[in-house]
């Protein structure tokens, strides 16, 4: 492949650190604006998480798998560093907006996750893009599909490291706009270093190395889940973001 596997893992470490510095600081902001009820947090929580489904979703229809794949994750992680730096400078804004529209009762719902999904969408379908993004450059072998579930495993480590620096350094000791930075930071050097890779990728006779899309064990094309697997795994789901909220 001409890129190292074990790079590829630190680098989704180093986002996953990001997204968590930044859902920490997000929460806190909008919770500033919305509030901190079970409903709030449940509309965060919702929106956050909807958005990285979108974006897992739609990558393989949205961008074509002739694009380099490293390429499209470095751009996805700079889409995050800046959606980022929109959301902490926007933020007065939205809270000015939410309390001139707020309410009570079913409309302020509506408003809330209104605007929980203005602010939260765009860098969340960003972020659950990038597994599915750098997936296309594993081979369809057991061993190269293994390495999904290393990203995946380093991607949450990297997030419980963003979680812990962000709680009990970055806004303990300074402030939302230091964590947003240090997240943007992380963004930067993810994606600087993921171009850097797709530069060196070259295959056995020298030639820049290409996306390669999914196959199926028959050549064909990915193989659909069962149904009953993935109402399976969305109710595993159901149950784990539930009992987050509660």
């Amino acid at each position: 492949m001409g890129v190292s596997l074990p790079a590829l893992l630190l680098l989704f470490v180093g986002s996953g650190a990001a997204a968590l510095i930044y859902e920490t600081v997000w929460f806190q902001l909008l919770q500033l604006v919305i509030g901190s009820s079970a409903v709030s947090v449940g509309v965060l929580l919702g929106t956050f998480m909807g958005g990285m489904c979108v974006g897992s979703l739609s990558l393989p229809r949205a961008i074509s798998d002739r694009r380099h794949p490293l390429r499209v994750y470095a751009f996805l992680e700079l889409g995050v560093a800046a959606c980022g730096l929109m959301l902490l400078f926007a933020m007065p804004l939205v809270g000015r907006v939410y309390f001139a529209a707020g309410g009570e009762g079913f409309a302020g719902i509506l408003v809330r996750a209104a605007v929980a999904a203005v602010c939260l969408l765009p860098p969340t379908i960003l972020m659950g893009a990038t597994l599915p993004a750098v997936s296309r450059w594993i081979e369809t072998t057991p061993e190269g599909v293994s390495w999904l579930g290393w990203f995946y495993a380093g991607n949450i480590a990297g997030a419980v490291c963003g979680c812990l620096a962000a709680g009990f350094y970055l806004l303990r000791y300074y402030d939302m706009t230091t964590a947003t930075f240090a997240a943007v930071g992380l963004n930067i050097v993810v994606a600087t270093i993921a171009w850097v890779l797709a530069r060196r990728a070259v295959t056995s006779d020298g030639a820049p190395d290409v996306a390669r899309p999914f196959q199926g064990r028959e050549g064909g094309g990915p193989e659909r889940p069962a149904l009953p697997v993935l109402f399976a795994i969305a109710l595993f789901g159901f149950a784990a973001l539930a009992g987050e909220v509660i």
